[in-house]
């Protein structure tokens, strides 16, 4: 959808516009967070805790989750030879494809080396 000649036109318009008032409107920003940084710091301190970014990247470090399904990163599979949820069936079926066309590869090649 939204193929039209007028959509088109409309985006590319919409994103002019964007190029063109984004210095203004990143002066205005900054002019923004000069005028009242204090002001601004506190209530942002108020909503969540601000940290150094030393601590945040440590805090990162630390809480590393520990995903308990191993994927292999080319087919997607996991260690029960399942597919993402996510994953489309025509994506499955064509990396299912792939990886039969491969097996089968291998196998000719064995049988042609006795």
């Amino acid at each position: 959808m939204a193929k039209s000649l007028r959509s088109k036109w409309r985006r590319k318009m919409r994103a002019e516009k964007r190029k063109k008032n984004a210095p203004k409107e990143l002066e205005r920003l900054k002019s923004l967070l000069r005028a009242d940084a204090d002001a601004v710091m506190e209530e942002v301190k108020e909503v969540a805790a601000v940290l150094p970014p030393a601590e945040l990247r440590q805090q990162q470090d630390d809480c590393k989750m520990d995903i308990g399904n191993k994927r292999n990163k080319k087919t997607f599979l996991d260690e029960h030879g399942q597919y993402p949820v996510w994953m489309h069936s025509r994506q499955k079926k064509k990396l299912r494809a792939q990886r039969l066309k491969e097996k089968k590869k291998s196998k000719l090649a064995k049988g042609r080396a006795r």
